[in-house]
């Protein structure tokens, strides 16, 4: 008997929703294993041979030929809904409805008489706004990556949930680009219409999470809730505070802080509530990863964690969390509740700090600076850092100078204008304080100057969010204009100065005229933004 909707095949696991498979058109599958838990998955991901357990319990996978997002492949389908609300472009590519309902069609034959995992979570910590999603895969660690990164529902109340996006991910699934108008066999189709994603051709878990993120970002706006690519946590106070950066810049190591609880690593909303996390977990980078530097992250590293591309001995199944022989984009996948301090559930009040973390590659931009809102409407708009090596497809080995609106362009449907008309309306209404952390380079440019010491970066941020930096007194720094504090506690005087930290002082003001040429040629395309925010754009001289 068919009991749970599907055509054929035995239902098993914990709880399936009355809600069935068909509803998306799989049919004919082998069996489907519904809402199983962390044991159990890591049971049928050993058993089929997707990874190996590591010394310490976590589950290390390779992820093939792709170790980080594929950008060029995915796709948004352009229909009467999507036609005038999406920023059609390099980033929201459209295809067809003709296209989509094609390549799903041979998904789902493709699909036929295999054994497929269901996962039924929650995007959204604010019960106002959580959207319930459904996670289909055909690998039980994939499954896993659901259960950990996205918010887990009550496990006696599944067989009533409903899903309002379901996320179909077939890695094994190969597009046809002459056929289906893709630009290769790998494909990430959203279809908000028929609130179906699509991910086929890799096997890359972070693009299951992505998805999931612009779906919020284009669901959310309308709602006057401001969808952010950051972290945040909160301190004893209450007092909650957010790190906008793209990946690599440090988001989760500096948002993970032992004195503060932490709200979430990566993605969250700002409601008229205040803050709350899209997700359950964490996916952290972990190349280089070590006790001292990164306690919380690494004491995480456990039974349920699941490791992408980390190198493993084979023998004695030792991690090393320096090899870049896979990739640099190394990852861990675990759930909030594996950091000791997190906040459950992951909600806090109105944040008092915002902060830009970039990377710069230049050396130019002081290691700390205070901004005005006009400041930073400019800084949010640019979101410049440096890309760090191996997080997208097709990326060198070393970093370059990139420009992301709103710290996340590749994640947002909508014009970044729509998310920075929400940020500077919160700033301006919350009076939070904002300000623009360089976790890149000093004394000079990649391959001159060394990194910014982990331990300066956290001692500038925990004296901005005590207050203590707010009183110091200040200077404009001569080409960027933002105020940059001429003392920190626990940070040396000369490390705050950007350009005294230079050997060849020529160099620097050289370095820095160029950063701001690239800053106001970036600018060019938010020609329509107010005089004021125009006003704070560096000079080039």
């Amino acid at each position: 008997m068919d009991t749970f909707g599907l055509t054929s095949g035995v239902n098993r696991g914990n709880r399936p929703s009355r809600h069935h498979l068909d509803a998306s058109g799989i049919r004919n599958i082998r069996s489907a294993y519904w809402n199983l838990g962390t044991a159990q998955l890591l049971e049928h991901a050993i058993a089929r041979r997707e990874g190996a357990l590591a010394s310490g319990g976590a589950f290390v996978v390779h992820t093939g030929q792709f170790t980080g997002r594929s950008p060029k492949d995915k796709f948004i389908v352009r229909d009467s809904g999507t036609e005038s609300q999406v920023s059609w472009g390099a980033v929201n590519q459209p295809i067809s409805e003709e296209k989509f309902d094609l390549i799903y069609a041979k998904v789902l034959a493709y699909l036929q008489g295999q054994e497929l995992f269901v996962q039924d979570c929650y995007g959204g910590a604010d019960l106002a706004y959580r959207l319930p999603i459904r996670v289909i895969t055909q690998f039980a660690w994939h499954s896993l990556f659901a259960r950990q990164l996205l918010i887990r529902p009550d496990p006696l109340k599944t067989e009533d949930h409903v899903p309002e996006f379901t996320l179909v991910f077939a890695p094994g699934f190969q597009a046809h680009p002459p056929e289906d108008a893709t630009n290769s066999e790998t494909c990430i189709l959203v279809n908000f219409a028929k609130r179906i994603v699509l991910i086929a051709g890799t096997s890359y878990a972070g693009e299951l999470k992505k998805s999931v993120f612009t779906i919020l970002n284009y669901l959310l706006p309308p709602l006057g809730v401001m969808p952010m690519h950051c972290s945040a946590n909160v301190g004893e106070g209450g007092d909650a505070a957010l790190f906008f950066g793209l990946s690599g810049t440090g988001k989760t190591t500096l948002s993970a802080d032992p004195n503060r609880r932490l709200i979430g690593d990566d993605e969250h909303g700002w409601s008229d509530h205040g803050v709350f996390n899209f997700e359950g977990g964490c996916y952290a980078k972990c190349i280089r990863l070590s006790r001292e530097n990164e306690p919380q992250i690494w004491n995480a590293i456990r039974f349920g964690t699941v490791l992408e591309n980390v190198a493993m001995d084979s023998e004695t199944r030792l991690l090393n969390f320096d090899s870049e022989e896979i990739t640099e984009n190394t990852r861990a996948a675990y759930p909030l509740s594996f950091i000791d301090n997190a906040l459950i559930p992951s909600v806090g009040e109105h944040p008092k700090n915002v902060i830009f973390l970039t990377a710069d590659a230049f050396g130019v931009l002081p290691p700390v600076s205070r901004l005005s809102p006009e400041q930073a409407m400019y800084h949010f708009l640019s979101g410049y850092t440096a890309k760090v090596a191996g997080t997208e497809r097709g990326l060198g080995k070393e970093p370059q100078a990139t420009f992301s609106a709103c710290f996340g362009s590749p994640f947002l449907p909508r014009h970044p204008g729509v998310y920075a008309e929400l940020l500077g309306e919160k700033l301006r209404r919350h009076k939070a304080d904002c300000w623009l952390v360089n976790t890149g380079w000093a004394g000079g440019p990649f391959g001159v100057g060394a990194r910014m010491k982990l331990s300066y970066t956290r001692a500038m941020l925990a004296a901005a969010l005590s207050g203590k930096l707010s009183g110091v007194p200040a200077k404009p720094h001569p080409v960027f204009g933002v105020q940059v504090p001429e003392t920190c506690p626990d940070v040396p005087s000369e490390v705050l100065d950007a350009r005294g930290m230079w050997l060849d002082k020529a160099a620097y003001d050289l370095a820095a005229k160029n950063l701001a040429a690239l800053f106001n040629k970036n600018f060019e395309k938010f020609a329509s933004v107010t005089e004021g925010i125009r006003s704070a754009a560096p000079v080039a001289g």
